[in-house]
């Protein structure tokens, strides 16, 4: 994963954060660290329940801010998650190359022992 294709991912969820952030605290008159924590549960799906939308816009916009922002959030989860998959994939077959070779010069040396045997 390149990084730009990794900063666009992160500023994409800091961007959908920040805009559940703002909307909330202006929306619901929550403190910033109200409607930040509300839009982080909400968008992870923990959903405490300690924070409840009671306004009219409030509530429709939370439910569309769920559909959009969990898409968002999944895809982000789904694209790191490959990345780590892609990485550790990357690591066994260098693991395997390696074993590999260490076992084709192994083979080398026992046929090169063989050859010198004095035990013929």
């Amino acid at each position: 994963m390149n990084i730009l294709r990794v900063a666009f991912l992160v500023s994409t969820l800091a961007f959908v954060v920040m805009t559940g952030t703002i909307f909330f605290h202006f929306v619901e008159g929550w403190s910033w660290l109200d409607s930040y924590f509300f839009t982080v549960i909400t968008l992870s799906t923990v959903g405490y329940g300690v924070l409840v939308p009671v306004t009219a816009l409030g509530k429709i916009a939370t439910t569309v801010f769920i559909f959009v922002g969990l898409g968002i959030f999944a895809v982000v989860i789904q694209q790191f998650g490959k990345f780590t998959m892609r990485k550790r994939e990357e690591h066994t077959e260098w693991l395997l190359a390696l074993l590999g070779n260490k076992e084709d010069t192994t083979m080398e040396v026992d046929a090169a022992n063989e050859d010198e045997s004095p035990h013929k």
